[in-house]
């Protein structure tokens, strides 16, 4: 076998592959001619190589890094709620239990799998770049537990272990969970309005680009090492038109109203507690309509300069927006989705 881009075959272990962007990134690996093996709490399909297990359990993860050349990292607690020690259980601890596992085993490379939002403040971003991730101000449980653990990491990186971040923004696709079909049922319900008329410019990474700059990041690791690079389409668009689109793919009509984007964050500050109070007594086990940290994604600009990221990765988005959106129509054919799965 021989894997493309100039990168030999490898060993290389993908944590959280049972997720919509960690099985994508192994089955790529796999057509470049990598060996892979996957670890995660459940099986994953397609993968013949796996140990099962959490970032929680050190015997699991020494056995999952064991003989591997390379590590790419995308398992972690993904929610907009959720208590902050299991935040840190598994995206700050379970990521240094990673770290110190690799490294000891010999393991050559790994790739961080982070998020623009450790590096997000609440205000607008246009036109940004990475920017250093901040624990202390960025906003909620999982951005700053994500930043913690990228420092982390990214602090490891030294000639006998390489480490680079890439942080994919607002990742989407056919079978995705987060956003696709949380609009979508949201859209169908009446529930889902628009935050100042969805005017706020952002930009977003469909599945098949994120997979690709992944798995780029570890084929390009001697340029890539010690960096946190954002990932996206390169292509900004008003929320409402992208919500919009992700709608009519689906069949469900696009959100006809709007409210002020203040209003929607102060209001998602209030649900946000009553809903952390609520599943603290088991009265509740889905995640609110609205957050503040929600409201501001959906009404604040946020969108990143590309030309630093795709000239360390040598490479380019191949799928573009209006095509994903093609795409997810294919992909929905009329029917509404599925039932909802988590990254593990």
């Amino acid at each position: 076998m021989s894997a493309v881009h100039g990168s030999a075959p490898r060993r290389v272990l993908v944590t959280g592959a049972s997720g919509l962007l960690g099985g994508r990134v192994a089955a790529l690996l796999r057509a470049r001619g990598h060996a892979v093996r996957t670890f995660q709490r459940r099986p994953s399909a397609g993968s013949t190589d796996e140990v099962l297990g959490s970032l929680g359990d050190v015997a699991a993860v020494r056995r999952a890094v064991a003989d591997m050349d390379a590590v790419i990292h995308l398992a972690a607690k993904v929610s907009i709620t959720g208590a902050w020690d299991e935040f840190v259980a598994t995206n700050i601890a379970g990521t240094n239990t990673l770290l110190a596992e690799a490294r000891a085993a010999g393991v050559r490379d790994l790739v961080f799998v982070s998020s623009p939002s450790v590096a997000h403040l609440g205000a607008a971003l246009a036109g940004a770049g990475a920017g250093v991730a901040d624990p202390e101000r960025a906003r909620g449980h999982y951005a700053r537990s994500k930043a913690a653990a990228e420092l982390a990491a990214l602090a490891a990186d030294s000639p006998g272990f390489r480490v680079a971040a890439v942080r994919p923004h607002v990742v989407w696709g056919p079978g995705d969970t987060q956003l696709v079909e949380r609009v979508i049922a949201r859209a169908r319900a009446g529930r889902l309005p628009l935050l100042d008329a969805g005017a706020a410019l952002i930009d977003t990474t469909y599945i098949d680009n994120a997979a690709e700059a992944i798995v780029r990041g570890l084929e390009r690791m001697e340029h890539a090492r010690g960096q946190a690079l954002v990932v996206t389409n390169g292509e900004p668009r008003p929320v409402g038109e992208l919500i919009g689109g992700i709608c009519r793919a689906a069949g469900v009509p696009a959100p006809a109203w709007s409210i002020p984007g203040w209003l929607a964050r102060g209001a998602g500050s209030v649900i946000e507690r009553a809903w952390t109070v609520a599943g603290a007594r088991g009265l509740v086990r889905d995640e609110p309509p609205m957050t503040r940290f929600l409201a501001e994604q959906l009404s604040t600009a946020h969108w990143f300069d590309q030309r630093h990221t795709q000239a360390v990765l040598d490479w380019r988005p191949a799928v573009t927006v209006d095509e994903g959106l093609a795409r997810l129509a294919v992909h929905y054919g009329g029917s509404g989705p599925g039932t909802d799965r988590r990254e593990s």
